[in-house]
């Protein structure tokens, strides 16, 4: 296995900007099913993260919803709050609701509550492709903004043209696309799916996570180099300004483990300047979740 070891004390330490945790004693998580998914099949929690997050340096992390059920936001809340490891929440909640800025504001009332930096809703599970541009959708993503909050996207390359359109209508909410739009890295196809990103990178309030990519390449004979297109794609069209690292743990231990994946993103931003990497290992994700 490979590990990081610690930052010098002069750097930044690393912000781990996208993670989960699940107990299926509590609920389950629908979509781990199948055999290839068996590893991942039982319980993770911050006390199995912080261990291997410490041993590779990271200082700090984003928690993110799993799953499109309202009670996990107030669970995660307190986990944060009691957590020296969690520095910020990205949650779920109805972006649908008429209510929604009232559920926003008692999500911030919670214990914890002052971890939450954004919402999350499973886009790529949507049959509609235009789903982010439905009036009552960009109803709550424009209550999102109100409320100070970032905007999570996690959407397959096909809906990145819709993303897009909704980033430019909704210039006061910041994007933050996940796993570089679920490229077809196992297949080693760019296109279509750069050109959209193109148009979506376009958008000055959108962002993007160097996370996912070893679980969308080939899990037992991806490599470094083999991703590289992908984050050297990512990284041209946004710039180490609004790229953030993210572990996609414990998802990504179906292909690596925490530290192997650090160490990939480590060498694909081989090229960047030390001021580049800081943004992408920490200060990016401090600047847009507002850590």
């Amino acid at each position: 296995m490979t590990q990081q070891t610690h930052q010098p004390s002069d750097r930044p330490s690393v912000v781990d900007a996208h993670h989960h945790i699940w107990d299926l004693s509590v609920r389950d998580q629908d979509w781990i099913t199948g055999p290839e998914m068996a590893p991942i099949r039982r319980n993770f929690s911050l006390d199995d993260l912080e261990p291997v997050a410490r041993a590779a340096g990271v200082g700090a992390t984003v928690l993110v919803q799993t799953i499109a059920v309202a009670e996990e936001t107030p669970e995660f809340l307190a986990a944060a709050g009691s957590s020296d490891l969690v520095a910020g929440v990205v949650g779920w909640t109805d972006l649908t609701a008429p209510d929604i800025a009232d559920t926003l504001a008692a999500l911030r009332a919670l214990p914890g509550g002052d971890k939450l930096v954004g919402i999350r809703h499973q886009v790529q599970g949507e049959p509609d492709p235009e789903w982010l541009l439905r009036p009552e959708v960009k109803r709550g993503l424009a209550a999102v903004a109100e409320a100070g909050l970032v905007y999570d996207l996690i959407v397959l390359p096909h809906q990145l043209p819709a993303a897009a359109r909704t980033a430019a209508l909704l210039p006061g909410l910041t994007f933050v696309l996940d796993h570089l739009g679920k490229p077809p890295i196992a297949s080693g196809d760019l296109e279509p799916w750069a050109h959209h990103l193109g148009n979506l990178a376009a958008r000055p309030n959108t962002v993007c996570k160097l996370s996912g990519m070893v679980t969308e390449a080939a899990w037992d004979s991806w490599t470094a180099e083999g991703l590289r297109p992908y984050a050297e794609t990512v990284l041209g069209l946004f710039g180490p300004g609004r790229v953030m690292y993210g572990s996609d743990w414990p998802v990504s231990r179906l292909a690596a483990s925490y530290g192997e994946v650090l160490q990939a993103a480590r060498t694909l931003t081989d090229k960047l300047s030390e001021a580049e990497r800081d943004a992408v290992f920490a200060n990016t994700a401090r600047r847009v979740y507002g850590l």
